[in-house]
């Protein structure tokens, strides 16, 4: 019989074998193989349901959550094109990219240097610190505490560091700080909102994620990009989702490898080039068909889902607590919670600040992890150098790792956290734009008839660069004079 053949692209040809069955659908199997969700999910609470909406609600009302619902949406179908590449490829969506006209070394460049300008920037390590700081010594950080503060900034950063260091493969260790993560602050925001929050509210916020357009006037067109980006993973961070999944062994990732940790990682063999299966072999189709189940428990549930109770919850306290027409930004949004949320209890001033600090380092922990690895994988798909090394995998995501923090450790001192925040979150939208475009030509052109996404799956990718686009466009308009949103 001859050769299974697709569309290769720029890159050498994928490796042939079958694609390997997932465990049983079950509820035990599916908690264990449910994973990348999390991660991304911790990453996402951060910076969108933490600060931004919580500051945008206090503001202007709930109403405003519409671009929540329909970003959570939007980036769910673009999480799942992604994993759409991975699953039958093996390879990562950066290798997918490096595939296209004109080749691996413009690619590979390109969104290297988009995915350092949306992360690049450690300002939720930053606002975390400043979460610590005040939950410790009782007050916020002023300008008598910079000495202070700046030593909980680079505690925060090396946490994050060491947190890398450890779990077998780096993906697994992530995974767990990252479930540890999201059950705390599921288990603090659940039980005060029941405690202290009326009806009314719940109800009142449950409205505001469908009051669709609505758009306060006078709204800064800076924080609304940014919000509707880290409505959910935002940016490059959803495309690491994808690489996760290739690390947790999802569909032909299972064949070809992971990165092991520095500290407790067995020798694992990473791949250069990915492995695809025939479609009309064998139970391949079938197999395809249930991952995708789990695909669909792990981002339509555990991410879809989880980004929108966050965003409920972390609202919820906000509109309750805080008066009405307050302006509240950044940092300000989990300390004005903290500074009402004692007034109801004392202890609760330390708890909400060590919650904040718990969201805001688990965001940082998980974008440190996903731009290294994606400079890892465009380095170890792209060049051959590295195959020769033993353990040439673990070398150059470590060493990719130590050139991040040295930056960390002066981007650090460069601007306010929210404002390093803010620069990464618009830079989000535009990496929508180029990924949704670019995931969308990568599916319908390198993947065979069989496992392409089907059309309303295109028209929501065409959809995600139209939405993303709209808050570009209003920022440069409002930027340049030419167009006003509001």
């Amino acid at each position: 019989m001859a050769e299974f053949k697709v569309d290769h692209g720029q890159m050498p040809d994928w490796g042939r074998a079958d694609l390997p069955a997932p465990p049983p659908i079950n509820f035990k199997n599916i908690l264990a193989v449910v994973g990348p969700g999390t991660i991304a999910l911790s990453m996402s609470i951060g910076s969108g349901e933490w600060l931004m909406g919580p500051g945008l609600s206090a503001l202007y009302g709930p109403t405003i959550l519409w671009i929540t619902t329909v970003a959570v949406i939007l980036q769910v179908i673009f999480n799942m094109e992604c994993a759409r590449y991975v699953l039958y490829t093996g390879e990562t969506c950066f290798s997918g990219y490096m595939r296209c006209r004109p080749g691996p070394k413009f690619w590979g460049w390109v969104w290297a240097i988009l995915g350092f300008l949306h992360v690049g920037w450690p300002g939720w390590a930053g606002a975390g610190a400043a979460s610590l700081f005040a939950g410790f010594v009782g007050h916020l950080p002023g300008a008598p505490d910079k000495a202070g503060l700046m030593a909980f900034t680079y505690l925060c950063f090396g946490l994050v560091v060491l947190a890398l260091l450890w779990g077998g493969t780096v993906q697994r260790g992530l995974e767990r700080v990252s479930t540890f993560i999201v059950l705390w602050i599921a288990f603090f925001l659940i039980v005060f909102n029941l405690i202290f929050v009326d009806a009314a509210t719940w109800w009142k916020v449950f409205k505001g994620f469908f009051a669709f357009g609505y758009i306060p006037k006078g709204v800064d067109i800076l924080l609304l990009g940014a919000f509707a980006a880290y409505s959910g993973a935002g940016g490059i961070g959803n495309i690491f989702t994808a690489s996760w999944m290739r690390d947790k062994g999802y569909g032909m990732g299972s064949l070809v490898g992971a990165i092991p940790s520095v500290v407790g990682g067995k020798e694992i063999k990473l791949s250069k080039i990915g492995i695809i299966f025939d479609p009309s072999k064998g139970s391949n189709m079938t197999n395809w068909k249930n991952w995708w189940k789990y695909l669909w428990w792990d981002q339509g549930v555990v991410f879809g889902g989880g980004c929108i109770l966050g965003m409920y919850l972390c609202v919820l306290i906000a509109v309750a607590i805080i008066p009405a027409g307050m302006k509240i930004t950044g940092m300000a949004a989990g300390a004005y919670q903290a500074e009402y949320m004692a007034k109801f209890w004392a202890p609760l001033w330390f708890l909400c600040l060590f919650t904040g600090f718990w969201i805001l380092w688990g965001t940082q922990l998980a974008v440190m992890d996903g731009f290294v690895r994606t400079v890892t994988d465009i380095i170890w798909s792209s060049t051959e150098k590295p195959h020769v090394w033993k353990s040439g995998s673990k070398i150059v995501y470590y060493l990719a790792l130590l050139i991040f923090v040295a930056w960390g450790c002066i981007a650090i001192n460069l601007a306010a956290p929210m404002l390093l925040i803010m620069i990464g979150a618009n830079m989000a939208g535009f990496i929508f734009i180029v990924g949704a475009i670019q995931q969308l030509v990568v599916n319908n052109t390198m993947l065979p008839k069989e496992v392409r996404p089907p059309l309303w799956k295109n028209i929501g990718m065409v959809c995600i660069a139209i939405f993303y686009g709209f808050f570009m466009l209003a920022l440069v308009g409002k930027q340049t004079g030419w167009w006003s949103l509001v």
